[in-house]
């Protein structure tokens, strides 16, 4: 077992680097599938649900071959559907864009229920709608299989969806690339991964668009190539790196981002009386001053990301007053504000709102990432207080940030990562 431990108390300054976007990575890793060649993707974050989406390739008999840590060609031509290895999908929600891949290259898919953060029920109906309105049927089996097939072929349709939902924009475009006739998604989600994964299709040779807007359009056409690809700049990674910045009282150049990702975020920290400086394509983030308390409600983009959620919470408990944090998007994801209170924080859950009472003192403690953002959200604690924080379970953190560890110690922070002996954790649990 491993854990991060954090000296904290002293202000980060220097120059970060963003890497490529996990979330849009994932999908055009996967969305590959449906090309039937050889892709280059650049940009790659170096995480661990990266490496996992490739080893689901390889196993489903793609080529794979790594050209530089951050750069992979995938060759598609040998995949065989329906073959996806359980145990790793069930390690990561986004393996379920192999349904809408798989069912646009075979017209068929058979993939297990997946996996990742649970933060409560978070239902695939919205695709389930989306892939019968396409011709297909879908059945769930016992075991926790998802058992797709369109025997008469897919074609083109009008697609409501009821919520939004990144994953069935994702599904379905996938899905209906291939698909004869016009296939029109309203109420789409316009999250910038979904409009990556749109524009890394396109240079396949497909034909869609209005992605980042509320309707897409994509018209059907016979067949993909293979395509050279840069994967988007990670805006989470950015916003939790404006957050380190203001929370350790530093000033961070944050580079490899696009600053109109970053607004929701930028905002709210300029409300709470951060300074951010945009520019082409980094920002320069600054606190010199108290924190203002704020109120924030997470919603699809453009609104302020749920994934930001538990970073912006601990920046808040270090502000004074009381601000109100309102999760709307998913269930169950306040989970991590038990942690915090073990270093002193004061933070009551209603539903789906946090009630926090900022300017307490924080003190260092154990404690754990019970999911990926909130992990970071431990790191980014533990960099604001004094003291020597310890954090457990750090492998939710390495799903979604490459070299977290290495590029906050090259701008100040006493940061590492240790080995812990597995009987030590056994030794703690009785």
């Amino acid at each position: 077992m491993e854990k991060i431990v954090v000296n904290g108390g002293a202000p980060l300054n220097g120059v970060i680097e963003v890497s490529g976007m996990k979330n849009a990575a994932l999908a055009i890793i996967l969305g590959s599938l449906i090309t039937e060649d050889k892709c280059i993707i650049e940009n790659l974050p170096a995480i661990n649900d990266v490496s996992t989406s490739l080893e689901i390739l390889r196993q489903m008999g793609l080529g794979i071959r790594m050209i530089n840590k951050n750069t992979v060609e995938i060759d598609s031509s040998g995949a065989i559907g329906g073959s996806s290895p359980a145990d790793l999908v069930r390690k990561m929600r986004a393996s379920y864009y192999l349904m809408g891949a798989e069912l646009g290259r075979y017209g068929k898919a058979y993939v297990a229920y997946p996996g990742g953060c649970d933060f409560g029920v978070r239902p695939i109906d919205q695709h389930i709608k989306g892939f019968e309105a396409l011709g297909a049927s879908v059945t769930l089996e016992e075991g926790g299989f998802v058992k797709i097939s369109a025997e008469n072929g897919l074609k083109g349709a009008n697609i409501y969806f009821d919520v939004n939902t990144v994953g069935g924009t994702i599904n379905i475009i996938l899905a209906a690339v291939k698909a004869p006739g016009l296939t029109v998604i309203e109420n789409a989600a316009r999250e910038p991964h979904v409009v990556d994964l749109a524009n890394f299709l396109n240079a396949c040779g497909a034909k869609i668009s209005g992605a980042g807007t509320d309707t897409i359009k994509i018209k059907g056409v016979e067949k993909l190539h293979g395509c050279t690809y840069a994967i988007i700049p990670d805006m989470i990674e950015a916003g939790t790196y404006m957050i380190a910045a203001a929370a350790t009282k530093g000033t961070l150049k944050i580079t490899n981002v696009i600053p109109k990702h970053l607004e929701s975020i930028s905002a709210k920290l300029e409300e709470m009386g951060v300074t951010v400086e945009e520019y082409d394509d980094y920002v320069i983030v600054s606190r010199h001053d108290k924190l203002n308390r704020v109120n924030i409600k997470t919603l699809p983009y453009p609104g302020f990301p749920t994934d930001m959620q538990p970073q912006m919470c601990v920046l808040l408990c270090l502000a004074e007053g009381i601000s109100y944090l309102s999760e709307s998007v998913f269930d169950n994801r306040f989970r991590y504000v038990e942690e915090l209170k073990r270093m002193g924080a004061s933070i009551k859950v209603d539903g789906k709102t946090a009630i926090i009472e900022g300017g307490k003192s924080l003190h260092a403690a154990p404690v754990r990432a019970v999911d990926l953002r909130a992990g970071v959200a431990m790191v980014l604690a533990g960099l604001a207080i004094s003291g020597r924080t310890e954090i457990e379970e750090i492998s939710h953190i390495e799903r979604g940030y490459d070299d977290i560890v290495g590029k906050l110690r090259s701008v100040g922070a006493d940061i590492k990562k240790v080995f812990v002996p597995d009987t030590v954790y056994f030794e703690r649990a009785n």
